[in-house]
């Protein structure tokens, strides 16, 4: 199976199957001489693991074991390989009977199609368990991007139907923490949470819609044509599971608009006086804070019973889990950012490379 690294300078690989022994990654490239800050590994895997509602039954520590890259507290330069043993592992919710029942909407068929088996167990290689790995690579990028005072924030800015209508620049940290979805929208986030009780007492899940902003970005980041900086954080976060949908700066809004109305008209300090770029113009970032949404569909893991077929094409009854989320919210947001910083830290490298003095 190819496909599970990402990055050209910042290269991030991953492995491991939902209900395996391990998940853990390697961080080829990672720059030498970066203070490893181990509670912000601890703060953004424990933010992975926020469920407001205590739905999802399965509850693994993460401990994060490093075996190589790192000495006296700092990056070497040379490959950080960690791995996250699976300790939560509960097999008899996987029984074998059903080992041949397809799972609609979920990885089982298209793997099977694509390999000839499928890991039952969770989803394997397809389960959001692989994102734990994304999360803990992210935090080297956001240590490395410190130096430059970059940050990558993520809110959830819809659920289901229920929408903020805070525009980015007024998307609040200090807000946001005031509730568990990390929403700067609190009235929204209290009819968010409602959803998500109702959602839950009728076995369902609901989707979702998650914001981010990277601030402090220099102008210049982002390669001409085939690897704008727009397409590559498409890239990324269209690789994250249940992603069903990218949009930055305007968006799809901007379809609606006139040329007059949506131009980012320049300053005199060669800023603009409004960013309905998002930040990037002509794949490449002009300085302004880049911001982005990303849609999550309904998780397909439910909790009903679901008609299918099994691979002879034999009807069957899926039956309902409890070892499942409602909703991608909250917890998808520090794999968003994490994903986010190893792109932008990526690009920062590959623009080093430019520079002769």
């Amino acid at each position: 199976m190819s496909g599970n690294s990402t990055g050209n300078l910042f290269c991030v690989s991953a492995f491991g199957e939902s209900h395996g022994p391990a998940i853990g990654g390697v961080i080829d490239g990672c720059p030498s001489e970066i203070m490893v800050d181990y509670d912000l590994i601890k703060r953004q895997l424990s933010a992975r693991h926020n469920d407001p509602l205590a739905i999802n039954k399965r509850r693994e520590p993460d401990e994060v074991e490093f075996l190589s890259g790192i000495m006296d507290g700092k990056t070497t330069g040379t490959p950080v390989a960690f791995l996250i043993r699976n300790k939560d592992i509960e097999t008899r919710d996987y029984p074998q009977e059903d080992s041949l029942l397809l799972k609609p909407s979920h990885g089982h068929f298209s793997y099977w199609k694509k390999y000839g088996v499928f890991d039952y167990r969770g989803g394997g290689r397809a389960s959001a368990r692989e994102t734990a790995c994304r999360v803990v690579a992210g935090c080297f990028a956001e240590m490395y991007l410190r130096q430059f005072n970059i940050t990558t924030e993520a809110f959830t800015v819809q659920t289901g139907k229920i929408k903020s209508e805070l525009p980015f620049d007024d998307c609040n940290s200090e807000q946001a923490n005031e509730n568990p979805l990390h929403c700067p929208d609190n009235a929204a986030a209290e009819r968010m949470l409602s959803l998500l009780e109702e959602t839950n007492r009728a076995n369902d899940t609901v989707g979702c819609i998650v914001g981010c902003v990277i601030r402090n970005l220099p102008a210049g980041l982002g390669e001409p044509v085939f690897d704008k900086l727009s397409a590559e954080l498409a890239k990324a976060m269209l690789s994250i599971n249940a992603a069903k949908g990218f949009e930055y700066g305007s968006g799809f809004a901007s379809a609606g608009k006139k040329g007059s109305e949506l131009n980012d008209l320049f300053l005199s300090d060669f800023r603009t006086k409004t960013n309905f770029s998002g930040g990037i113009q002509a794949g490449i970032s002009n300085g302004n804070p880049v911001y982005f949404s990303v849609a999550f569909k309904p998780l397909p893991s439910i909790g009903q019973d679901q008609p299918s077929i099994n691979t002879n094409g034999n009807p069957g009854l899926l039956k309902a889990g409890n070892r499942h989320d409602i909703c991608a919210v909250p917890r998808v947001l520090p794999v968003v950012e994490a994903m986010a910083a190893i792109t932008i830290v990526d690009h920062l490298l590959r623009n080093n490379a430019y520079r002769t003095k």
